[in-house]
C-alpha cells in the first residue's frame, strides 16, 4: 500500500503525468513486497515551491508505505524517482527531495490492515 506523492513547481502534461505514474509503477518494485498494484500516486503540478531561494524547477516527492524498508532500498527508490523526474520534467536531482514515512497502521476497503 505505497502512495507516492509529488509536488513540483512545474507544470506536468497528461503524458508526464501517465509517464511518471508508470515509471513510479515500476520503480516501487525497488521497495520489498511493494507493487504498482497497490500504488497509488498522487501529481500537484504548479505548486509553489521554492528551494534554496528559487523558483527554479524543483520537487518535494513523499513517500509513505504500509510497514518499512532497508535504507539501501529507500536509496535506490529515492535514485529512481530522481531519475523520472530529471527524464521528463528536467528538474535536476539535487534539487528533488525525497522523505519516507512508514507506518504499521494502514487502512483499505473500510477496514486496517
Amino acid at each position: 500500500m505505497p502512495f507516492v506523492n509529488i509536488k513540483t513547481n512545474q507544470s506536468v502534461s497528461k503524458n508526464q503525468q501517465e509517464t511518471i505514474k508508470d515509471g513510479l509503477g515500476k520503480a516501487i518494485t525497488a521497495l520489498p513486497g511493494k507493487s504498482e498494484q497497490w500504488l497509488m500516486v498522487g501529481i500537484e503540478p504548479e505548486y509553489v515551491l521554492y528551494h534554496q531561494g528559487t523558483d527554479a524547477p524543483a520537487a518535494m516527492v513523499e513517500v509513505q508505505i504500509y510497514g518499512n524498508a532497508s535504507a539501501s532500498a529507500y536509496d535506490t527508490m529515492t535514485a529512481k524517482i530522481s531519475e523520472i523526474l530529471n527524464s521528463e520534467l528536467n528538474i535536476p536531482k539535487n534539487r528533488i527531495y525525497v522523505s519516507y514515512f512508514p507506518t504499521p497502521d494502514w487502512g483499505w476497503n473500510g477496514h486496517n490492515f
